[in-house]
């Protein structure tokens, strides 16, 4: 069983920014997509970034240009660094981990760490 261990998570004025980090418990463990989702108050969980084995890198259309989501593979591992960040990033970020493209593939979430932005 896999773990994802987020870290990073806290208080930031508007326009500052934030580094979040997530680690898998077992690193030789072959993950094909790891990235990020937010759940914001009333709000539905939504993608916020996601790196793909190969290289591709999704963003949600309210980040891009903000935020930048990188992966070191050898470590399992996946960041996302948060610039100029606004209230309405402001929310639970959860990291996801996906072992594959397929249905059977296994998906994995963390805990979750608040991001809070201030005005």
């Amino acid at each position: 069983q896999v773990q994802l261990v987020e870290s990073g998570g806290g208080l930031v004025q508007a326009g500052g920014s934030l580094r979040l980090s997530c680690s898998a418990s077992e690193s030789r463990f072959t993950i094909w997509r790891m990235g990020w989702y937010r759940q914001s108050p009333g709000k539905q969980r939504e993608l916020v970034a996601a790196a793909i084995s190969g290289g591709r890198t999704d963003y949600a259309s309210s980040v891009k240009g903000r935020f930048v989501i990188s992966r070191d593979n050898g470590k399992n591992t996946v960041y996302l660094q948060m610039n100029n960040v606004k209230p309405e990033d402001t929310g639970v970020y959860y990291c996801h981990a996906q072992t594959g493209i397929s249905v059977e593939a296994s998906h994995y979430w963390g805990q979750g760490t608040q991001v809070t932005v201030s005005s």
